[in-house]
Order: structure tokens, then sequence, then C-alpha cells
């Protein structure tokens, strides 16, 4: 029988590939459309849903604000393209693993299913861990270190870029198990050699907190702290799976 191997297959022209990542493209964005079309509809509740962890913490009669003539379009209309392609992680990871899954190992290729179905659900975790966890501390914090005198009213264009840059920085923070992992099941690290480097890690994860999140020791602390028991998840997990491979 023919063994389904890379080395034992063809060599494809560098030009397939190409032809062969533009055609995964041109999937994704069109399926990122679709979803973005009924998602736009409503674009204007999911920004009051988006907005709800601020504004329930905010007086009786608080409001956001739109300091740029074209806000209260773009805020929603680029809420509903983040929205759609967040509710399309199942499938873009889907079109990434199909094009680097031809120059993978059978034994490699049998863990497209249980990586994916984990990849997604990690990277859903992440956002709403941060939305109904993080985003009420940070927020309550926010108002009451407020001045006296001061009444905090939020533009929604930057409103919406925090919300992303902390769902993005959470979302990818619960993918740490996947990529430990993936380094130990590919042959490229251990995992008595990833909890040897287990202080440069944590370091590495209070550092990325202070960057990532407002500079407020609450938020850093709630990005730094879950990021490091990840990583004890994903070490444990990387033991398994190389008791699973002797």
């Amino acid at each position: 029988m023919k063994s389904e191997d890379p080395e034992n297959l063809a060599e494809q022209p560098f030009l397939d590939h190409v032809v062969e990542l533009r055609s995964r493209l041109i999937k994704s964005i069109s399926f990122i459309f679709v979803i973005f079309v009924p998602i736009y509809y409503f674009s204007n509740d999911l920004f009051v849903a988006a907005s709800a962890p601020l504004m329930n913490l905010m007086p009786d009669g608080s409001q956001m604000i739109a300091t740029q003539v074209a806000s209260p379009f773009l805020a929603p209309f680029k809420l509903a393209i983040y929205a759609a392609i967040f509710a399309g992680v199942p499938y873009l990871l889907h079109q990434i693993w199909a094009f680097v899954s031809p120059g993978l190992y059978r034994h490699e290729r049998k863990f497209a299913v249980p990586l994916l179905a984990t990849s997604s659900v990690l990277f859903y975790c992440g956002i709403a861990f941060c939305y109904f966890l993080v985003f009420p501390l940070i927020f309550a914090f926010f108002i009451q270190v407020s001045p006296e005198g001061v009444t905090m009213m939020t533009d929604i264009n930057q409103y919406l870029d925090f919300m992303m840059k902390m769902f993005l920085a959470f979302g990818f923070a619960f993918e740490i198990p996947i990529a430990t992992s993936l380094l130990v099941s590919s042959g490229i690290t251990t995992s008595k050699a990833l909890a040897q480097k287990r202080p440069y890690f944590i370091i590495g994860c209070f550092v990325l907190g202070m960057m990532l999140t407002p500079p407020d020791i609450i938020s850093q602390l709630l990005l730094a702290i879950p990021a490091w028991i990840l990583f004890e998840v994903g070490v444990a997990v990387a033991k398994l799976i190389e008791k699973r491979q002797s």
C-alpha cells in the first residue's frame, strides 16, 4: 500500500502552493463575508451588548460619545467585521490546517480534529473570560479611581479598539496549552525543557500583561496568572503526549 507520508509524495511546484494558498484565502474571505451580512443587520444591538460591561457600572443617564462624524456608523461596522472573524475562527483554522496538512506525516494529521476543536474552544473561553470577568473588574476600578468632578464619557471607537485588543490578548493567551503541545509533539522541545524554562515564562507573562493590558495591576494580573496556569496545563498535557509517543 502506498504510504501517505510526505516524503513518499511528489514534491509540488511552488506555483501550485501559491494557487492553493490563494484558494484558501478566497474561501476564508468569502465565508467571513457570508457571516458578516446577517451580523451587520444587528450591529447596533451587538454594540450595545459589547458595551454592557462598562455601561452597567456607569451612573444612570451616562452614555458613550462619538468624537468623529462617521463614528456612529464605523464603530458598529467594524464590530460586525470583528464578530464575523471571531465567529469564523473554526473555519479559518480548518483552512489553515487544510493548507499545511499535506506536508505532515500520517501520525501528525490524526490530531487534526481534536486540535482544531480544542483551539477554537480555548479561544472562545479566553474571550468569555475577558468579557464576563476581566471587563467588570477593570471598568469598576477605572470608575472608582476617577477624580471627583470628572465625568467618564468613553468614545465608542476607543472603546471598540480597547475591547478588541483585550479579546485578542486573552484569546491567544488561552491557546498556550495548544502551543506547548505542538512544540512537544513535533519534537522541537520536551516537557522537561519547558518546565525548566518556567521562571522565564512567568516573567514573560507579566511583561506581556503590562504591554497588552491597561496600566493597572488588576488587568495585568488577570492576564498573567491565567497564562501561567495554562502554561502548567500545557506542560502536563505535553507529558501525556510524550508517554503516548514512547
